[in-house]
């Protein structure tokens, strides 16, 4: 019997935690862009933070989605950590709104909220198909929450389930930690709380330990931001979350009984009193710290300083985690970083003919050096949009998601082109002396001139998908086929003429036409996308495996007249 009951209650929790989900996700889907810019609004202020914090939260059904969403903004500078504490504050008293909606008996809504729900997501378009997601997961979370209270039911006649919960729940500071582990698991502050009042509703469980199990829920939900801001790698980021972590510190412990028999007393419904001193513990946590959180934030920059060497330059500043749950924000972060790094594929193309012209061994390292940055960066935005393409993407998303992962893969490719080969015949020109014919630095400079400009048509072609300027940059390699051998015909009639700059040169000045020619082909790939947009889509796998090709093309579709 006990068996069949934690069964039935785990099969609950799973309900519930995946109506959630729902939840959070169609909301992010519908709204994300609208409630990053209203967050990144609301924040001139502790007052509007602490508003922003309540309403934010309670849309998304998830104060971990909204810590997540603020550390991204305080990592990056967007917010000032004052502001950033206080949406916090608002986050947890919006966590408890939700709670106290959820304590009434809605259960019946569930069919109503299921139905609607599955219409709008099966006709609807866009939004309304969004929004139809949110309907389902709310439909889940009133079942899940009537599937664990009638799972409750058969366990008074299984001794053993009751006498497992007296041990987990007999002392207070244990309860704190088992249910601080169990909301971090769940990602889900509101699951833990919900799984605590069916278990009050039930008696299974005394006033003092449903008391502790929520100060311990409340702990919970600020551990995940702390996880998270370990992996980015810089003090600063702990600021936020270890803030959040502090504020939600069991101040109330040593004075639980009497809390306990005096809630106990007002409100005799145990599942309603859970839910009533979760709100009235994060409203009187608001107040308490609400006037306090300048000398909070300066023990936190103090205690998390700034690294004094700067900002690494190979780490990621766009690739927000928070927005993976947001496919049209996520792109568009993935798509900056990728823009950053032709930012310095740009810098690199430029120094290392700089190098080559003015045989400049300080630049050849640096380039080196720029190499290994966007080695990195590649790595990191093809990680943050596979994981984006793990969940559920349109089919515009979808061809947007290889379209930045192509343009990546051939960023790295120029990076590797430019590392390998170009900073390599500097060197080698630097070593021995050569000079090139003024005739052959003046080619060689035209040359690189219209690769730069490719360059930078290229980015621009990537961000805004214009069609006329894809095709311009099509319409270039042909015209710079032309112009490379022109060059080589150019130094070959020097060479007849015996001079000597190019005699010396001769080997290194048709590598370097080369090598800014296969540049170019890796550049002007950015282009066919745009142009081939009645493409057959590619399976994931295939596609990936192609990307670096930029001679390789997808198949047409043939269309039936």
């Amino acid at each position: 019997m006990t068996t069949i009951v934690l069964l039935d209650l785990m099969g609950g929790v799973a309900l519930l935690l995946w109506g959630l989900h729902m939840v959070r996700s169609g909301i992010l889907r519908a709204f994300g862009s609208d409630l990053r810019h209203f967050l990144s609004k609301a924040i001139g202020n502790r007052a509007s933070g602490f508003a922003a914090g309540v309403v934010l939260t309670a849309i998304l059904q998830s104060s971990t989605a909204t810590a997540l969403m603020t550390a991204s903004f305080a990592a990056s500078g967007m917010v000032a950590l004052v502001p950033a504490l206080a949406i916090m504050l608002g986050a947890n008293v919006g966590t408890a709104l939700i709670v106290q909606v959820l304590a009434f008996n809605v259960s019946a809504a569930a069919p109503v909220f299921l139905l609607g729900g599955l219409i709008a997501f099966r006709t609807g378009r866009s939004r309304a198909k969004d929004l139809g997601r949110v309907a389902i997961g709310l439909g889940l979370m009133l079942l899940a929450l009537h599937i664990l209270i009638d799972s409750l039911a058969p366990a008074e006649q299984a001794p053993n389930f009751r006498a497992l919960l007296d041990i987990v729940t007999a002392d207070p500071v244990f309860c704190v930690v088992f249910a601080a582990a169990l909301t971090w698991a769940a990602h889900s502050s509101v699951a833990t709380i919900l799984l605590v009042m069916s278990l009050a509703y039930s008696q299974f469980i005394t006033p003092a330990a449903a008391l502790a199990l929520v100060i311990g829920a409340n702990l919970g939900s600020a551990i995940n931001p702390v996880v998270e801001a370990a992996h980015r790698g810089d003090l600063t980021t702990y600021r936020l979350p270890v803030g959040n972590l502090a504020i939600g510190a069991a101040v109330v412990l040593p004075f639980l009984a009497p809390v306990a028999a005096h809630f106990h007393a007002l409100q005799p419904d145990m599942a309603k009193m859970t839910a009533e001193f979760h709100i009235a513990f994060n409203v009187v946590l608001a107040i308490a710290f609400i006037g306090v959180l300048d000398p909070l934030a300066w023990l936190l920059e103090k205690t998390f300083p700034a690294p004094a060497h700067g900002a690494d330059p190979a780490a990621p500043r766009y690739l927000d985690e928070s927005a993976l749950d947001t496919p049209s924000l996520a792109l568009a972060d993935a798509a900056r970083e990728t823009l950053r790094m032709g930012d310095i594929v740009e810098t690199m193309l430029r120094k290392v003919m700089t190098a080559l012209m003015t045989n400049d061994r300080d630049l050849v390292a640096e380039v080196s050096r720029m190499d290994n940055e966007v080695d990195r960066l590649d790595e990191a935005v093809k990680l943050y949009v596979t994981k984006l393409t793990r969940g559920s993407l349109d089919e515009r998303e979808g061809r947007r998601a290889m379209e930045i992962i192509s343009f990546a893969i051939n960023l790295e490719h120029v990076g590797d082109i430019i590392d390998k080969n170009l900073t390599e015949l500097a060197a080698k020109k630097i070593k021995r002396k050569l000079q090139f014919s003024d005739d052959g630095t003046a080619e060689l400079s035209a040359f690189h001139k219209r690769v730069l400009e490719s360059l930078r048509l290229a980015l621009g072609v990537f961000m805004s998908g214009n069609a006329d300027d894809a095709q311009k940059l099509i319409a270039e390699k042909p015209e710079l086929r032309s112009s490379e051998l022109l060059a080589a015909d150019n130094h070959l009639a020097r060479l007849r003429e015996g001079r000597p700059e190019s005699i010396e040169s001769s080997s290194l000045h048709l590598d370097v036409l080369r090598d800014l020619k296969r540049i170019h082909s890796h550049i002007v790939s950015v282009a066919y996308p745009v142009l081939e947009a009645g493409v057959r889509p590619q399976p994931l796998g295939h596609a990936v495996g192609d990307l670096g090709n930029p001679d390789k093309r997808p198949t047409p579709v043939t269309r039936r007249p």
